[in-house]
């Protein structure tokens, strides 16, 4: 029997973003905290051109053996995702030999409601 678990489905409306949309107030020092780290995170080619792939990749995960060809060495590429997963942009799975990303379900929406403008 396979332990391999699935992890949860999480839906749109339940997302709950780190801030406000930029346009809507100024943002609190912890609010501001927690996005600088998930920008920071992401401004970095190599970790975008990472979280590009997982986020892109069919089923919304993917096996490091899949999106290793970055132009780095394997430890390179370790190091960057390990740094999206401190950011909280990606949760990883060992399965077997080898580990799984995936992007954390309410990330890219909540990203979409930080930079979209306040509805008036």
């Amino acid at each position: 029997m396979s332990k391999v678990a699935m992890l949860p489905v999480v839906e749109p409306e339940s997302v709950v973003p780190c801030c406000p949309p930029l346009t809507e107030r100024p943002m609190n020092a912890e609010e501001a905290d927690k996005a600088a780290r998930m920008f920071k995170a992401l401004g970095d080619p190599v970790r975008l051109r990472l979280f590009s792939a997982v986020a892109s990749h069919e089923g919304g995960e993917a096996c490091v053996c899949d999106i290793s060809d970055v132009g780095v060495s394997q430890p390179t590429v370790s190091h960057h995702l390990k740094k999206l997963k401190e950011a909280g942009l990606l949760s990883s799975e060992r399965r077997g030999t080898w580990v799984y990303y995936r992007v954390e379900p309410s990330v890219l929406a909540a990203m979409g409601r930080l930079l979209a403008t306040a509805s008036t």
